[in-house]
């Protein structure tokens, strides 16, 4: 809590500057951390799985164009930042970049550019998440083995439902779906 703090007095420096000196209305902040710590979740103590505790990171966007005080849920990863941050300053994205605009969003326009989220932790854990269910996959040492989490009613991830035959459908759903971003993004991983 004490980094925390102290991180939070510093943003609050550089916004206080960026008043002072008259650059606010023309200075679009961004803010954006690192990956959790589990802190002991799940039994792991560190970044090392792709549980929400440990992929999930911290957000900020304000400045003009962008709402203030507002929240939003949609799924992003932090390579849609630099679309964004074109789109905001008004200037061309190069073709090249993967990431999607997130101006939509924060406009109000689309709840969300992206239908799922792909994570991976090294050469054995994927996970593929829509927006109540996800999928976590495990190829560890030729064991398989696969975990459902319905994150509406367990947000901790701790009731599995993988082998529960009324999620059956779901499960099979996101496997494709998993599937689908391993061939998209050339992962050689078969979960």
């Amino acid at each position: 809590y004490a980094m925390i703090t102290h991180m939070d007095e510093q943003i609050g420096r550089v916004v206080a500057a960026l008043d002072e000196t008259g650059y606010a209305k023309d200075t679009i902040v961004i803010f954006a951390g690192d990956n959790g710590l589990a802190l002991g979740q799940h039994g792991l103590m560190g970044k090392q799985s792709v549980y929400e505790h440990s992929i999930r990171v911290p957000l900020i966007l304000a400045g003009p164009g962008i709402p203030a005080g507002e929240r939003r849920d949609a799924f992003a990863y932090l390579l849609d930042l630099f679309p964004t941050a074109c789109e905001l300053a008004g200037v061309p994205t190069p073709k090249s970049v993967e990431g999607k605009s997130l101006v939509p969003i924060l406009k109000g326009e689309a709840k969300t550019v992206r239908d799922s989220v792909f994570a991976a932790y090294r050469d054995f854990q994927r996970s593929v998440r829509d927006g109540r269910f996800k999928l976590i996959a495990y190829a560890v040492k030729g064991a398989r083995r696969v975990q459902l989490f319905d994150l509406a009613n367990d947000p901790w991830e701790m009731h599995d439902l993988s082998a529960d035959s009324a999620h059956a459908p779901k499960l099979a759903e996101l496997q494709a779906r998993l599937a689908e971003w391993q061939r998209q993004t050339g992962d050689p991983l078969v979960p």
